[in-house]
């Protein structure tokens, strides 16, 4: 969880992000302001969580860019948790807020292991 941690520390100062905790699952939730579903890829890869993302953004057509200080294109590879391995993850993008519902491997239904006499 330490790793997670200290690779939020790297993000661009414009990403926010909040890592919660329940008994079965984590709860990253990451501000990614003007990023929608079609312009959002999330995937695990070897233990890693990867996070791409790009703003859209509408521009009139009589105006072009002088400037441009608002542009977010976020391209992370975060290290999943320990216990958790990708595995039932489920996503939301809702007003530039990414949910990502990460469970713990041990939340797994329980399972009786029969035993035979040897």
């Amino acid at each position: 969880m330490s790793a997670l941690r200290e690779a939020l520390r790297d993000l661009p100062d414009a990403v926010f992000a909040d890592v919660l905790e329940s008994e079965d699952a984590y709860l990253l939730v990451l501000d990614l302001p003007g990023v929608t579903a079609d312009t959002l890829d999330v995937s695990v890869e070897g233990g890693r969580l990867v996070v791409e993302g790009q703003r859209a953004k509408d521009v009139p057509r009589e105006f072009r860019y002088v400037r441009e200080d608002r542009s977010v294109f976020l391209d992370v590879e975060l290290p999943l948790p320990p216990d958790a391995t990708g595995q039932g993850a489920e996503g939301t993008v809702d007003g530039g807020v990414l949910e990502l519902r990460l469970p713990k491997a041990s939340a797994a239904p329980s399972t009786t292991i029969p035993i035979d006499e040897g």
